[in-house]
């Protein structure tokens, strides 16, 4: 993966460092009262801060005497160990200063400040994905701000750079020209005075004729933008911070970007707060075309809360949705919302409006998963410009994907192919920070084009592939025998296809006998992780939701794929195989599943007596 940053990392330790300049850079350390600060004389680009993850926060901060805009960093500061090292960015000048807060003084981060122009990011993790993005270093969550602009695809982000477990959350960037090849950038929108930066959304906006000139955080009216000259990125997202009274401390902020969301100009103080809720998260804007204003949905602890505006700047309540509404318990999240087309279940029936169309709500929850922890859940239904109409009863709970590691899933806005395209994040909340990488912790999964298509009476939402990923997929050399289809270069992620008849089972695996099990019977196919390879914690194994005996079902994740794709004999089925992940998708994607694996070598054989028509693709980049 290309990055603009010039970093170096070093995953046990520091790397070999020199600084080019003039003077020679010199640390001091000074006490002032309960702060012990680090002057620094002819400061190099970085001080790079010794990590050790099992350690308390501390607090980190580059003191500029601006103390309205000088904000505390909370960092795992070494105190016994050095796990690795983050760079943290200096000002220019002939000095320099960080403070640091609740480091006791015989913590080893003392005699390892180091100071660097320089910061290694050449990957170190056996198990970074090879065609799934991953930060260069640091911690990622949600998927943010998605958004195409200018010939680019933006993935905002989830981020701490200052270590690779959760916590002091800025938006992560990265650019793409067809979401499979990754540019990172530098952070976009920094953590500040009012708190974290939490998850939101990005739409392409613009001033309306006539208004050219007009500032766009002062103009009456905004309106979406058309692809020319004079349009920016408009973006929301929460700003957390619980030292604020508890109605304030999860509000929503606007900010834009004239420059390719390389840098944002904040407004300034928040636009949104609670009417109720403290957990009053994750906005995401669209354009309702229904009231010819902005529309905004915004996660309100067990519901969704509608808004609208003129100017994106000034909003009015509208209603919500969600109350008593799908799994229980669970906290909503990261909602998303658009109109999809539906595809007949019989492709020449003929259907009403209604049916032809649906508005799909995107509901993350967590906890709430069938499988334990994190989740993407959605409704379909009605939309009149102001409220929301589910087609289902309350009880009624569909899951966008059925594996154990598809969470926060959100859509990129104005799509130029009009597509609705979606990426997760491959992780869940009840084992991210123990996953088995160092230098960085978690990936996105693939980008998937989204549908809806009728099964029965109901109406549901499929994932594929996008058809960029066909582009990658090249004929792979294989080995073929009666029941086993050795797959060839172990150094290639694979694509395999294949059929599996109901009421049988196949392998996926590798010569330390690590597999992953896949099974079609009584009307589910089940994907079993146990023996896959490193297992972080027991919640990762999959044993802690109910089984199913009879059918031979004790542990692993399963979907309802007679349910959702009617009854055949057997199922097609696609496996997307990178380092450390499975994405299934059968019949097409009307069911699918994203489970994280840990082989300790590559898997390198598909076998069992129920598979047919079997073939094998490299994902070559």
């Amino acid at each position: 993966m290309k990055t603009v940053q010039s970093l170096i990392f070093g995953a046990a330790g520091l790397l070999a460092v020199s600084c080019q300049q003039n003077a020679v850079p010199k640390m001091e350390f000074v006490s002032h009262g309960d702060t012990m600060a680090i002057q620094i004389t002819s400061p190099t680009k970085y001080l790079l801060l010794p990590i050790q993850e099992d350690q308390p926060d501390v607090w980190v901060k580059l003191n500029t005497g601006n103390d309205e805009d000088d904000v505390w960093m909370d960092v795992r500061l070494a105190r016994e160990t050095v796990d690795y090292y983050v760079p943290f960015a200096l000002t220019d000048g002939a000095e320099a200063r960080v403070d640091v807060m609740h480091l006791p003084a015989d913590a080893v981060a003392w005699n390892n400040f180091q100071l660097s122009d320089t910061f290694d990011t050449t990957n170190r993790e056996y198990y970074r994905p090879l065609y799934h993005f991953t930060p260069a270093y640091g911690w990622m969550n949600d998927p943010n701000g998605m958004t195409y602009f200018n010939g680019e695809y933006h993935l905002f982000f989830q981020y701490n750079p200052y270590g690779s477990k959760w916590g002091n959350m800025h938006w992560g960037h990265a650019v793409s020209k067809d979401m499979i090849h990754w540019e990172q950038l530098d952070p976009a929108i920094s953590r500040d005075k009012y708190g974290q930066i939490f998850s939101g959304s990005s739409y392409i906006a613009r001033l309306p004729e006539g208004a050219e000139g007009t500032d766009p955080f002062e103009a009456d009216v905004l309106v979406p933008g058309n692809g020319t000259e004079g349009d920016f990125i408009a973006s929301y997202y929460t700003s957390e911070n619980n030292n604020l009274p508890r109605e304030l401390q999860e509000q929503q902020s606007f900010a834009i970007s004239t420059d390719g969301g390389r840098t944002y100009r904040k407004f300034g103080e928040p636009r949104l707060a609670t009417n109720g809720p403290r957990d009053f998260r994750d906005p995401k804007l669209f354009w309702n075309d229904l009231r010819g204003e902005w529309g905004m949905i915004v996660s309100a602890d067990k519901e969704m809360q509608f808004y609208g505006s003129k100017n994106l700047r000034d909003w009015t309540y509208l209603s919500a949705f969600g109350d008593g509404y799908g799994v229980q318990p669970r906290q909503f999240e990261c909602p998303d919302f658009f109109v999809l087309p539906v595809e007949p279940e019989n492709p020449d029936a003929k259907m009403t409006r209604e049916q032809k169309a649906k508005w799909v709500m995107i509901v993350n929850v967590n906890p709430g998963c069938w499988f334990g922890g994190s989740a993407s859940q959605y409704f379909t239904g009605e939309f009149d410009g102001t409220t929301f109409k589910c087609d289902n009863q309350k009880e009624t709970v569909k899951w966008l994907d059925w594996g154990k590691d598809h969470y926060a899933a959100v859509t990129f806005s104005c799509e130029p192919k009009g597509r609705i395209i979606a990426m997760p994040w491959m992780s869940n909340w009840q084992y991210a920070n123990d996953l088995p990488t160092r230098q960085y912790r978690s990936q996105m999964g693939m980008a998937r084009q989204l549908f809806a298509f009728q099964s029965g009476k109901e109406v549901y939402v499929g994932q594929r592939p996008v058809e960029e990923m066909q582009s990658i997929l090249k004929p792979a050399s294989v080995e073929v025998s009666a029941d086993c289809v050795k797959l060839g270069n172990e150094d290639a992620p694979v694509c395999i296809d294949f059929d599996i008849k109901n009421g049988s089972a196949v392998t996926v695996s590798n010569d330390d006998e690590e597999f992953v099990y896949i099974a079609c019977r009584g009307g589910r196919i089940l994907m079993d992780r146990q023996k896959s390879g490193i297992i972080p914690t027991q919640d990762f194994a999959c044993e802690t939701w109910s089984p199913v005996p009879e059918l031979g079902i004790n542990s692993g994740t399963w979907a309802p794929v007679e349910q959702l794709c009617g009854k055949k004999d057997s199922y097609h089925v696609q496996l997307w195989l990178d380092r450390c992940s499975v994405e299934m998708f059968v019949e097409g994607g009307k069911a699918t599943m994203t489970n994280l694996v840990f082989p300790k070598t590559p898997y390198n054989k598909i076998s069992g007596e129920g598979m047919s028509n079997v073939q094998v693709r490299n994902i070559s980049l």
